[in-house]
Order: C-alpha cells, then structure tokens, then sequence
C-alpha cells in the first residue's frame, strides 16, 4: 500500500500559509466573476462583439417595415379599419425605438473595444489625474 503524506493539523499550520490560502481564494474569485480577463488576449471576432446590437436593428427594422403595412392597409382594405388604425403605429413605434437604440448600441461597443485596446496602465494613470 501507499504512504501518503501527512497534511497538516490546523494547529501546526504556519500564519503565511493560511494567509496565502485566503489570498489565492479571493484571487480566485475575483477572476471568476470577470467575464473577461484583462490577460487574455483571445481575438474575438466581429459577430461575437456586435450580434446584439446587429439582431436589435433586424428585428427592429422588420418591427417598422411590418408597421408600415399595417398602417397602409386601411387604405385598401375595408373591413376591420379600426384594429388596423391601432397595431400599425404601436408597431411602428416599437420598431422605430429597437431600431434606433440599435443603431445607438453600435458607436457605443466601438468606443470601448478602444478603450480595453489602451494599456491598462494609462487608464489607471488617466483615473488618478481625474479623480484626484
């Protein structure tokens, strides 16, 4: 059979150990609740980066254009003109509102992927001449 070493009682631990372990345990922890790490340096490409902001503006755009047929359709159509004078500018805002926080979304997600491109160092240089 095999020996294993013996661990350690909590008495006989040594004060730095039992500091280094509370220590790399919040390290842990800290980097686990980050999304992204500061030290990798993984390239993402750019569907990864701007889908949300891309599927806002689709669906909003579609939300608009389907709006502007209902709305048209009391035009032509004359029964239910009362149902269709009521979806149509509903559908019409809702799409204009996706549609344009979309198109605001983007410039939004440009600015900070040059941000986290700037050395981390400058930033916290920058932090402490403006907070200062």
């Amino acid at each position: 059979t095999e020996n294993l070493p013996k661990t350690p009682d909590e008495s006989e631990k040594s004060p730095q150990s039992k500091e280094l372990l509370t220590s790399n345990t919040a390290s842990t922890l800290c980097i686990s609740s980050q999304s992204e790490s500061i030290w990798t340096s993984t390239s993402r490409n750019r569907w990864d980066i701007y889908y949300k902001a891309v599927i806002a503006v689709s669906v909003g755009a579609a939300i608009f254009l389907l709006g502007i047929v209902i709305t048209s359709l009391p035009c032509i159509l004359v029964n239910n003109k009362n149902v269709y004078k009521m979806c149509g500018p509903a559908l019409l805002s809702l799409g204009l509102m996706l549609l344009v926080c979309g198109l605001v979304w983007i410039p939004i997600i440009r600015k900070k992927q040059k941000q986290r491109q700037k050395p981390q160092f400058l930033q916290s240089l920058k932090s402490c001449f403006f907070n200062c």
